[in-house]
């Protein structure tokens, strides 16, 4: 198959790291455990979190698989198990350093077709701009960041602050949910994914909408939401009907939420071409681009084929949506 596609949501573990509970004398970290085969544990602590295999931390795998699917290029990032944002700042730093150098390393033996997004301490807004600095300088393309630290969503002052170091450091920005909301009423069948990951990302968007954060924020910065932008699209008819009809709905925004719509990109991690084709109408074709969440198991597992076998799909907006808009989103 040719190779002519950009994958930009992709993660890695690394294939081991230092103890961390041991390191810092707390419990709960992220820890890898391996298997036969090629497969392997993630762990909290004693807890088993997601099982893995080799394609995370094997370079010669995901070129293996990359050239099974045509895929060029792949952009590597953490998978937010390793944000550490509860943690104090200084170990969350600490974290940021070691995974981004460690991604950085599963890079070089890519033979430049592996790049990478960075983590950082976003808990911290100095700390989080120092990191991202360290590691633009270091390679990095931009950096992945969760949707929220806490009750902090994305309009918070300090995260509007590093967003805005950001665009001053040219970085690209990936939202990628994380920590999700539901609780017990999730916690069956894998809904904190397939239910409350979705309404994450919306609450991002709305709350920079709302909140005022696209009006503080230069049109320079680069920004996407992973997942399609979650349940965006689908009900921003709701949202715009809110704005211009309640007060209250309004928020601290200066325009309707449909404004703001060429502020940010999605990627194409929503597995129907209906989703899609609502989606490339709402965003429109130069702010979609292929995003395949490789190599877990909710990903798209051979990646760009729903945007390669989409029917009515314009040859043109077929190609920006496979390299063209994310070569322009990645500075490539």
């Amino acid at each position: 198959m040719k190779r002519d596609t950009i994958d930009m949501h992709t993660h890695f573990f690394p294939r081991e790291w230092e103890d961390l509970g041991k390191r810092f004398g707390t419990p709960d970290w992220p820890s890898m455990r391996h298997l036969a085969g090629g497969k392997a544990m993630v762990m909290l602590g004693e807890r088993e979190f997601r099982p893995v295999y080799s394609a995370c931390w094997d370079a010669g795998k995901r070129l293996e698989e990359m050239d099974r699917d045509g895929i060029d290029l792949q952009v590597m990032c953490s998978t937010p198990v390793l944000f550490a944002y509860a943690r104090p700042p200084a170990q969350a730093e600490y974290c940021a350093q070691v995974f981004n150098d460690a991604a950085l390393e599963l890079a070089a033996a890519g033979n430049g077709r592996l790049k990478t997004l960075c983590q950082v301490p976003l808990q911290d807004t100095d700390a989080a701009c120092r990191e991202l600095s360290r590691a633009m300088r270091a390679g990095h393309l931009g950096v992945q960041i969760g949707n929220h630290v806490g009750d902090r969503d994305l309009d918070d002052e300090g995260l509007v602050t590093f967003l805005q170091h950001c665009a001053a450091e040219g970085a690209a920005v990936l939202v990628h949910p994380w920590d999700m909301m539901g609780g017990e009423r999730t916690a069956r069948w894998m809904m904190g994914w397939t239910v409350s990951m979705p309404a994450e990302t919306q609450l991002s968007i709305v709350a920079m909408i709302l909140g005022g954060a696209f009006d503080r924020l230069p049109r320079s910065l680069r920004l996407c939401f992973a997942h399609g932008g979650g349940s965006f699209a689908f009900l921003l008819g709701r949202l715009e009907n809110a704005w211009h009809n309640r007060d209250i709905a309004r928020g601290r925004s200066e325009h309707p939420p449909s404004h703001y719509v060429d502020r940010f990109s999605v990627d194409s991690a929503v597995f129907d071409p209906r989703a899609l084709r609502l989606l490339i109408d709402v965003m429109g074709e130069d702010r979609v681009m292929l995003g395949s969440d490789y190599p877990f198991p909710l990903g798209e597992l051979r990646v760009g084929k729903l945007i390669r076998d989409m029917a009515g799909l314009g040859e043109g907006t077929r190609a920006k949506l496979l390299r063209g808009n994310a070569a322009r989103f990645l500075g490539l």
